[in-house]
């Protein structure tokens, strides 16, 4: 009489294991869970919400209780004051997060403005040249923004003057880079003493220009309700 052997619990899992690993190995690729898709760098409403369009407008006033200034020197506050100001730019490129979004920036306008320049007696306008500018905005630390000059040359700035000896009109150009700095929380777009030398006009202006302004909140116009944008 022949008796059979009972297979031992050590042989039982093993063989589970190995018919388990066979089974998952069978498996479709496609039955593992897709990457989730990294989001854009700008979104409109929220962070990591809908995203700004490729060709939607952007808008934005000075930060409310600021003014923008054109003073002689980085640290003086001598020159031009500017009550109100409006930035404008159209959306050229929302890659996924992390990178940099681009625009076109394609106003840039200034309004109530007065100097306490000695024998100016008031302006008659602060504007800018060779629009339009390019705009870099980046979700890397800081979230550093950039401005550029377009096809149609280097950033300018005029402003004309009344004075005591007649009007006045003061031309600069950018020097150096123009950089500032987005804010998720005041949904802004900031610049310090961006340097601009002058470029033409009377012997009495001054022979420098530093421009300082922030402006927000900054939104997108295109999408009802005009939601504020944040960089992600």
């Amino acid at each position: 009489m022949r008796f059979s052997r009972r297979p031992s619990a050590t042989t039982t899992v093993a063989a589970v294991c190995a018919a388990g690993a066979l089974a998952f190995a069978a498996a479709p690729a496609s039955a593992s869970p897709a990457p989730l898709a990294a989001g854009p760098v700008l979104t409109a409403g929220s962070a990591g919400g809908a995203a700004v369009a490729v060709g939607d407008a952007l808008a934005a006033p000075l930060a409310a209780g600021t003014k923008a200034t054109f003073y002689s020197t980085a640290t003086s506050t001598t020159g031009v004051t500017c009550a109100t100001s409006k930035l404008s730019a159209s959306v050229l490129s929302n890659p996924a997060a992390p990178g940099s979004a681009t625009a076109s920036l394609t106003g840039l306008t200034f309004g109530s403005c007065t100097a306490n320049v000695t024998g100016v007696t008031s302006v008659r306008s602060l504007t800018v040249g060779n629009l339009p500018y390019g705009l870099t905005v980046s979700d890397a630390p800081g979230l550093p923004v950039a401005l550029t000059g377009g096809s149609a040359g280097t950033i300018q700035a005029t402003a004309v003057l009344d004075s005591w000896f007649g009007t006045l009109t003061c031309s600069y150009q950018l020097s150096g880079a123009f950089t500032g700095s987005a804010d998720n929380a005041a949904h802004s777009l900031a610049f310090r003493t961006e340097h601009f030398a002058k470029s033409g006009g009377s012997s009495l202006c001054p022979a420098d220009g530093y421009f300082s302004a922030t402006f927000g909140p900054l939104a997108d116009t295109s999408q009802a309700g005009s939601p504020a944008v944040f960089v992600n």
